[in-house]
């Protein structure tokens, strides 16, 4: 027989989860699903951003379990061992997250939604942003 073991679970957080909450559960998965849960919610949930969706394929992240989720889902809900809030506005808007999260964490990044120029400055933004995220979940998953 073997044994069940719960993963803990880690839990993006930012305004809209559109863009880089979505992106810290993408690229967390790919790199160390294995040892997480993974999952992002938003305050105010909304679509996912196409760009989103095409800086993470285009470096290889899958991108197939990814949806907009409400952070009500979690809340109260969902043992969550980290909660990692990636933008301002959700890190002055959130609610307490303890007990909700054991550890709490701030790691705030440029909106590249909110991002203005041309179409091919916005994809820069999106994938400048994305590769922040991946840089600081390599440094997180090394134990800095």
């Amino acid at each position: 027989m073997v044994a069940v073991v719960n993963r803990p679970l880690v839990l993006f957080i930012c305004t809209a989860n559109s863009a880089r909450s979505q992106m810290g559960e993408a690229i967390l998965r790919a790199k160390a699903g294995d040892r997480f849960e993974v999952a992002s919610a938003g305050l105010d949930a909304k679509e996912i951003n196409p760009l989103t969706i095409r800086v993470l394929e285009e470096a290889g992240y899958p991108t197939r379990d990814l949806y907009a989720k409400s952070l009500s889902q979690f809340l109260a809900k969902e043992s969550v061992r980290f909660a990692i809030i990636v933008c301002e506005n959700a890190a002055d808007r959130c609610p307490s997250v303890y007990p909700f999260a054991g550890r709490t964490l701030r790691w705030p990044f440029d909106d590249p939604a909110a991002h203005n120029g041309d179409e091919q400055q916005r994809i820069e933004k999106f994938r400048e942003v994305r590769d922040q995220i991946a840089a600081r979940l390599d440094r997180w998953l090394a134990g800095e």
